[in-house]
């Protein structure tokens, strides 16, 4: 993030597969890219996350969280039920006194939580302790570069991984081994592919990396109606200058 940056997603998103994906950047990503002057850990404690806030701004922040995590929908978050799901890392960007407690941002969303945001306790036990002298909360000075570049944007609103389409209604996914990507949405008969499309006057829909079709107006739509099995599905947006992609796996149950 220093010597080369961080383009934005439209030029390689995460594909949410179950393992490590080939890396191959969109051309021109290098003119798209977020770069950083220095980066540090900070100690984990109240008034060290405070002073962090104040001085750098946002903070990266691991942290574990359990199932009841994905039902929050307001308040101060405090782990009442369920096992433990796993690690996430979310963003701390303010604090509250009068409630004791963080501001964060996650990335789940304007559905989840306070529009995609939630609150935990000071003392919550959350905090990730496999990063750093201790802490699971970093800091990023001096962020510069193409912040907000002019490109097409795209992305893939349904299906949505880890829920299941019966001819387009959707479900939370409940049988999750169907498939070796345990992630991959299921479409059971044809559905639509929903997208949020700007800047863009024309949108490609690949399957497995062939052309199924073009578009040149919007809104811009396709429908799903593939051969059962795993597949990887891409669209590509574009307008005269920049191409961006979105990319989703999808599982298609026949």
């Amino acid at each position: 993030m220093i010597d080369v940056g961080v383009p934005d997603e439209g030029c390689f998103p995460d594909p949410h597969r179950a393992f490590d994906y080939p890396f191959e950047s969109l051309q021109g990503w290098e003119n798209r890219t977020v770069k950083i002057m220095d980066w540090g850990w900070v100690d984990y404690n109240i008034e060290s996350i405070k002073t962090a806030l104040i001085e750098y701004g946002p903070l990266v922040v691991c942290i574990r969280f359990w199932q009841d995590f994905f039902y929050y929908t307001g308040g101060v978050y405090e782990h009442k039920w369920g096992t433990r799901a796993g690690g996430h890392v979310v963003t701390i960007v303010g604090y509250d006194d009068s409630e004791e407690c963080w501001i964060v941002k996650n990335s789940w969303g304007t559905k989840w939580g306070e529009n995609g945001w939630f609150r935990i306790a000071y003392d919550a036990e959350m905090f990730a302790d496999w990063y750093g002298p201790g802490t699971g909360v970093m800091y990023i000075d001096g962020v510069y570069g193409n912040l907000k570049p002019d490109v097409p944007k795209i992305q893939i609103e349904k299906p949505l991984i880890k829920h299941t389409y019966l001819f387009g209604y959707e479900f939370p996914t409940i049988f999750k081994k169907l498939n070796l990507q345990k992630a991959a949405p299921k479409i059971i008969g044809k559905m639509a592919l929903e997208i949020i499309v700007e800047n863009t006057n024309k949108v490609e829909f690949y399957v497995d990396n062939k052309l199924v079709q073009s578009d040149e107006e919007a809104p811009f739509e396709w429908i799903i109606d593939i051969k059962s099995g795993l597949h990887t599905i891409e669209t590509l947006a574009y307008n005269d200058n920049n191409i961006s992609k979105d990319i989703v796996d999808v599982f298609v149950i026949l």
